[in-house]
């Protein structure tokens, strides 16, 4: 049942109830928040393909929940341990951290230690969830915000003020899948001047970190990429060379033609170990492959050890872009502002009440980055 000495708002979610079901917009109640935690009318949010690999039920988490977790919106209320943000101010959602760990003590809480406890579990850390239905359970809390909602509890760790003129119903996707794309390329690979790039996968994380490199200057961008479409946006946007892997048989001899022997470094978005065969074999000695894409679970990295050996190459996965939230999501404004992180070319908005269209959208390729707006 409901905490009683907390009280309930009326609010509109996306609930999932089953895995593989479809998303149903139903009422809920929202708990005010508590004394570390924020309340938040959104405006908009991101699909994720995270969402869609929970939604169908790839990653085990508890149903009936409410997913989402690239949203932005306004404050509404605060708890008496939030100083940052106050009601009115206006705000992206980003991942959780515990905020005391080594790691979150080093300013990198994508490698927090209890990253799992703190966005993925569909609770808080006590079990309760600040999200209910007639008195009954619904879980939430995924990323701490749980963004497909009229209104979200976020925690003063994943709560990120921005400009009160800039447009909310873009900046949610900042959260995470553009800010895992941008903040690989500049934070993990620090990417500059006289480094190439060969990116596999022209998705949203992709192409984010396309525009990630080009902004601070690196290049040639070569994109491996099969769907026209977005190939034709990543050359539009600044890649060198685009590569149709249906139609090019040998991709790697192709990729060292145009790059003129090889890339410096190469992001994998694909997870597909195929994929990353080419795509490790395609750097230059002492270059760097950053494998973002979500693999089959029994996957091994398919590399070769003494071609790895010869090159002194590494291969790594990275989270969220090495990215601080509170630090990097301001970064990427200040570029967008600069007119060098043109981001908003890669989304797509759609109406909350058109959400299964708009998953159905990102699944097939259709939106690169697809954005309800309630």
């Amino acid at each position: 049942m409901s905490n009683l000495s907390n009280p309930l708002h009326a609010a509109r979610a996306a609930v999932v109830r089953q895995a593989g079901g479809p998303f149903v917009i139903e009422d809920i109640q929202v708990e005010s928040p508590r004394d570390d935690e924020v309340l938040v009318r959104l405006v908009a949010s991101g699909i994720c393909h995270t969402d869609i690999v929970f939604r169908d039920g790839a990653m085990p988490i508890p149903m009936p929940i409410v997913l989402g977790h690239e949203g932005s919106g306004v404050i509404e209320a605060v708890g008496s341990k939030v100083t940052h943000v106050k009601p009115g101010d206006h705000v992206v959602l980003s991942m959780n951290s515990c905020g005391t760990c080594p790691n979150c003590a080093k300013h990198q809480p994508a490698y927090c230690f209890s990253m799992p406890q703190h966005n993925l579990i569909g609770t808080r850390l006590d079990g309760s969830s600040a999200l209910s239905q007639g008195g009954n359970k619904i879980f939430g809390a995924v990323f701490f915000q749980s963004s497909f909602s009229t209104l979200a509890i976020a925690h003063i760790n994943n709560t990120v003020k921005v400009d009160k003129d800039l447009p909310l119903e873009i900046l949610g996707p900042l959260g995470c899948g553009i800010q895992t794309g941008a903040g690989t390329a500049i934070n993990s690979l620090k990417l500059g001047p006289g480094d190439s790039l060969a990116i596999f996968g022209g998705g949203a994380v992709g192409l984010s970190a396309m525009l990630g490199a080009l902004a601070v200057g690196a290049g040639p961008v070569i994109v491996i990429e099969p769907n026209v479409e977005r190939a034709a946006l990543a050359r539009e946007l600044g890649a060198a060379h685009t590569i149709n892997p249906k139609q090019i048989q040998d991709v790697l001899a192709t990729l060292r033609e145009l790059s003129g022997g090889g890339v410096t470094h190469a992001i994998d978005t694909t997870g597909i170990p195929a994929v990353m065969a080419v795509a490790v074999e395609a750097v230059l000695p002492n270059g760097m492959l950053a494998l973002l894409g979500v693999p089959p679970a029994d996957a091994s990295v398919p590399a070769n050890m003494m071609s790895m050996l010869i090159r002194g190459v590494g291969v790594k996965y990275y989270v969220e872009g090495d990215s601080d939230p509170k630090a990097f999501i301001p970064r990427m404004i200040s570029l967008y502002r600069d007119g060098k992180f043109p981001f908003d070319r890669l989304i797509k908005q759609y109406p909350f009440e058109q959400i299964n269209e708009a998953a159905h959208a990102s699944e097939t390729g259709k939106t690169i980055k697809p954005v309800i707006v309630f």
